[in-house]
């Protein structure tokens, strides 16, 4: 693959540029034809201000219209998107100022100002395969944030593997109800509806109602698990409203077994759950045609190699992965960047898996993650499978807490069903028949809901931190 990002987008565009890309709730259309000539003039108000290929742009701004051009104007003209989280406070983003030194930041005012100047004439550059796209940072959940390095390469060769393998065409309208400052949203999202020349709902955030009324109208819904089982809970999640959709994608955050069968009980749909992070793009998939299995995150995407290292007996251990998708690096941080890759040049994701016989990817948790109880090895997806398997569980987070005879001990944060009821005793009694000894909880909270970040992950480091004096 030689060609950029944009160019491998833009070859994917309809013929017909009047065709609608993105509809937003109100039903107005912003077209093919408008994308490309209103990020056309953005780019030159860019090059106006001085910008230039390679530059950094870091941009924080909410989900409109006008925040998609500009991403589309950086990434045609050369100029590298650095995009952040609307939450962060001032002093986070003096972090990534003085990490990144962009040559302009945009923030809501600014943008409005891009969108409104003058729009220059410009002309796309040559751009190389290997030259940066992107830098996204990482949640920094341990110190601080690092800067991933996505080249045109990694994009633009995930965007081709997606929409190959999920199989998009023009005929395709997915509801996009993501934040655009994340990999879910920003890259595989839009590059798929717009590499081949689909269109979008653009929903500013999630919102129940409107996804429902949109389902019959749509082909595809991507979404965290959260989205799931949010509309797991409205009683017109029906099959008949969702008779029209072709395809539910779910990522970003492990989707529970149970919610699972759940959604494909009352819609007819099994969810393909896919494997991606912030430095690689999506590197696994459930097929789209044949068997997606609840808890996994099916094989290797073509082109990416996946290995498991120092597996254990069960087969569990570091899954590493190495493919065009895969970053080059981390942004002015040349220690951990070495530290990142093997010898052979094989990305250590942090995250820890197997692989059953047909070659499906199952992911057990992360490295720092894993609870070491009086010597024994506990997964927390495996205890949590178990639990969310019970009446009346809706959601559960295992973790690690101090013990002073068993250095680590279990503890599982639950969160029950509306209108259900949940005790500890209860559970733990329930787990007796299914779990070992050392991988019970010897302790179950019971809680209203999980501490979550804005892409739905569990901050489990938020509960290991609540929960020190738990055995105490």
């Amino acid at each position: 693959m030689q060609r950029s990002l944009f160019a491998t987008l833009a070859q994917g565009f309809p013929a017909d540029l009047s065709a609608p890309a993105l509809v937003d709730p109100n039903g107005t259309t912003t077209s093919y034809g408008e994308l490309l000539a209103r990020s056309a003039g953005m780019a030159g108000a860019l090059a106006a201000r001085g910008l230039k290929s390679g530059d950094r742009m870091l941009v924080q701004t909410g989900k409109s219209v006008e925040a998609l051009i500009l991403y589309l104007a950086a990434i045609r003209s050369g100029i590298v998107y650095v995009p952040l989280n609307p939450g962060y406070t001032r002093s986070e983003i003096d972090y990534f100022v003085a990490d990144a030194e962009p040559a302009l930041f945009v923030g809501e005012a600014e943008l409005a100002r891009l969108a409104a100047g003058p729009q220059a004439a410009f002309d796309d550059p040559a751009l190389g395969a290997d030259s940066l796209a992107a830098i996204l940072y990482t949640s920094g959940t341990t110190g601080r944030s690092k800067g991933a390095m996505l080249s045109q390469r990694n994009l633009a060769a995930n965007a081709e593997t997606l929409i190959g393998e999920w199989r998009f065409t023009a005929t395709d309208r997915l509801i996009h109800a993501l934040p655009i400052f994340h990999v879910h949203g920003l890259f595989v999202a839009t590059h798929c509806v717009l590499g081949s020349g689909a269109s979008m709902l653009w929903l500013p955030s999630f919102d129940a109602d409107a996804i429902l009324a949109a389902l019959p109208g749509s082909s595809v819904l991507m979404g965290v698990p959260t989205f799931y089982t949010r509309l797991l809970a409205r009683s017109d999640l029906t099959a008949e409203r969702a008779a029209n959709m072709r395809l539910f994608v779910s990522g970003s955050a492990p989707l529970s077994a149970e919610t699972h069968r759940e959604w494909e009980e009352r819609t007819g749909h099994r969810i393909l759950e896919r494997y991606g992070m912030t430095e690689t793009g999506m590197l696994s998939s459930n097929p789209y045609q044949g068997d997606r299995r609840a808890g996994s995150v099916g094989p290797a995407l073509p082109g990416v190699d996946i290995r498991i290292a120092e597996p254990d007996g069960g087969g569990v251990g570091s899954i590493e992965v190495r493919g065009p998708n895969v970053t080059g690096g981390y942004w002015r941080n040349p220690q951990k960047t070495g530290e990142s890759f093997t010898a052979d040049d094989f990305f250590q994701t942090g995250d820890l898996g197997r692989f059953d016989e047909e070659g499906y990817l199952w992911i057990v948790g992360r490295a720092k993650d894993l609870i070491i109880s009086g010597g024994f090895n506990v997964y927390p997806a495996e205890v949590e499978a178990t639990i969310e398997a019970l009446e009346g569980v809706a959601e559960v987070a295992v973790v690690g807490a101090p013990h002073p005879d068993f250095g680590e001990g279990v503890v599982a944060v639950v969160v029950p069903r509306a209108g259900a009821t949940a005790n500890e005793e209860a559970i733990v009694a329930a787990l007796r028949d299914s779990l070992a000894a050392y991988k019970r909880p010897k302790r179950v909270l019971i809680r209203e809901a999980l501490p979550r970040n804005a892409m739905g992950k569990v901050e489990k480091a938020v509960l290991r931190q609540e929960l020190v004096g738990v055995f105490a």
